[in-house]
């Protein structure tokens, strides 16, 4: 299906790993028995900030569920997300309501 064998596969996430770990260690093995200077721990704050939209926002306009397709159902689930989470200022609530705001929406618009 990919045209890589398994052997070829597992060599690449062994390899992806490895450069994974050493990236990490160079940051908090190397510089981990140190302090950071303050404006790296402002900048530190914001890195869930900025990944977290990079990781959702694919799945909310490009949406594999639907061969890539926008679907306004999962448009309608990230702003209720939104919504629930800065007004109540608690994840699992806006976890939950744009859980609920997701089947409600393929239930009524299919």
């Amino acid at each position: 299906m990919t045209g890589y064998s398994p052997l070829e596969i597992w060599t690449i996430i062994i390899v992806m790993g490895i450069g994974t770990f050493f990236l990490r260690y160079s940051f908090l093995g190397l510089a981990g028995k140190r302090p950071l200077p303050a404006w790296a721990l402002r900048y530190l704050r914001y890195t869930p900030v900025a990944v977290l939209p990079g990781l959702v926002a694919p799945l909310v306009i490009w949406p594999t569920a639907t061969g890539g397709a926008f679907d306004p159902a999962r448009l309608i689930a990230a702003v209720v997300t939104i919504a629930v989470g800065v007004l109540s200022r608690n994840t699992l609530a806006a976890i939950l309501g744009g859980l609920a705001a997701l089947y409600l929406g393929l239930w009524l618009i299919g």
